[in-house]
């Protein structure tokens, strides 16, 4: 029997942020409801089962959903604790849309009740805590709301943003330190009680703004360090240089840790967040907006480079390996690789063929160009020309052996001891590109 002191939760979002943390709460103990628009995925999750891929998340959500601990539904309830993980994508300008946190606590303000907790995960620009509270003390003028009425409010807001690697989602909700940013202090404590029935990690508290700062911080630091990467990759590539050789060498300094290149940077995080503190202070963030501008270019300078190479084999299949935006894993957002393939296949057409073990099918970038979708065997019988896009674990598995005698562009560094092979003398050799086996 559940504990009087036992909170209701509602997760709002059942995406990969928000269906992991709903399982989590829920083996803790707290009964749970994930509130999600889309009716398949509701479906899927009420009935023990999971729409995304995450390591041992199948096997959780059945557990918590068998024990009644784990419900899902298309619609708000009555709670105690309401937990926000809804997408913050931006508009074409790189401008934040917030409309998915606001239509969210909408929903939350039919059944919010005095002693409720309101917490938002999701990545925001900062003030956004600040705009849920103001739309909270409209839509509920009953409802004394904090920082608007002193201490006494009836009611908690914070905001708390995850921390974690798709692929270690279960044990980083866990393990990680949590930032836990109230609107007053007395909101922070009492997200900070919720949030301690599932985290090992420290929390610590603060305000909301500066919570939603430092997460914009944490990712905007690693897109300008992913940056500096992907420009070394282009500086080696006119220098023809091995890259990977480079970072290596260069990471044996005691005070230098070079992150690695590629094809580009994706994901809802790192390749997003970024322009809400360009967008929040655009006159004083010429570092941040050009690391942006990098990491995208980079995805540009790979399409024109791979397109150097396949040019100097007319006719010849092409296998692009991987569509996701990190190894082993099914999340496709803002993926470099998928913009990669699609301008290849809009290029070549049926001559690309796409391996992506992570996908059933190829996504709506790729829909009409007349790529194909293959396993990595058929493309090791069937290609002689290889793109790796994503350092998946089964493409690092294919021996020397088996691609001794393909044409690679390898943009992970996955294959050092890939045979070069030597180019004849054409565009790919205007470009600076004296061998077929190419570099990041």
């Amino acid at each position: 029997m559940l504990s009087e002191h036992t909170p209701k939760v509602i997760v709002l979002g059942l995406g990969y942020i928000g269906l992991p943390t709903a399982a989590v709460i829920a083996r803790s103990g707290c009964p749970v409801l994930g509130v999600d628009v889309n009716a398949d995925v509701v479906e899927t999750v009420a009935s023990g089962r999971v729409h995304i891929e995450e390591v041992d998340l199948d096997g959780l959500v059945q557990g918590v959903v068998a024990r009644g601990l784990l419900r899902a539904s298309t619609r708000i309830e009555a709670a105690d604790v309401f937990v926000i993980a809804v997408p913050t994508p931006f508009e074409e300008d790189h401008a934040p849309n917030i409309g998915y946190v606001l239509s969210a606590a909408t929903s939350i303000a039919t059944v919010l009740k005095a002693g409720d907790t309101v917490i938002l995960e999701s990545t925001s620009p900062v003030g956004t805590t600040e705009k849920v509270r103001d739309l909270l003390a409209q839509l509920r003028p009953d409802l004394r709301v904090p920082g608007r009425t002193g201490e006494s409010a009836d009611i908690a807001i914070a905001y708390c943003p995850e921390r974690v690697l798709p692929g270690r989602i279960l044990v980083e909700l866990i393990d990680n330190d949590r930032c836990i940013g109230g609107i007053t202090p007395r909101c922070a404590r009492k997200a900070l009680a919720f949030y301690r029935r599932f985290v090992r990690g420290q929390c610590v508290t603060t305000s909301a703004r500066t919570a939603e700062m430092v997460k914009l911080t944490e990712n905007a630091y690693r897109d300008v360090n992913i940056a500096f990467a992907n420009e070394l990759s282009k500086v080696s590539d006119t220098m023809d240089l091995d890259v990977w050789e480079v970072i290596r060498l260069a990471n044996r300094h005691p005070r230098v840790n070079i992150l690695q290149p590629g094809p580009g940077v994706g994901g809802h995080c790192i390749a997003v967040d970024p322009w809400f503190i360009v967008h929040g202070d655009p006159e004083n963030t010429p570092l941040i907006r050009t690391a942006r501008q990098v990491n995208d270019g980079k995805t540009d300078h790979v399409i024109q480079r791979a397109v150097a190479m396949i040019d100097e084999l007319p006719g010849a299949a092409i296998a692009c390996l991987g569509l996701a935006f990190k190894a082993n894993i099914d999340d496709f957002r803002e993926s470099p690789a998928v913009k990669v393939a699609a301008a290849l296949a809009g290029r070549y057409g049926s001559r690309v063929r796409i391996v992506e073990p992570y996908a059933s099918a190829l996504p709506k970038a790729l829909e009409g160009t007349g790529a194909t979708l293959i396993d990595i065997d058929t493309a090791i019988e069937t290609c002689p020309v290889f793109v790796v896009l994503v350092d998946h674990d089964v493409f690092r598995s294919v021996p020397v052996d088996e691609r001794s005698d393909k044409h690679v562009y390898d943009t992970r560094g996955i294959w050092p001891d890939q045979p070069r092979r030597e180019a004849r003398p054409t565009s790919a050799r205007q470009l600076g590109l004296d061998r077929l086996r190419l570099r990041a």
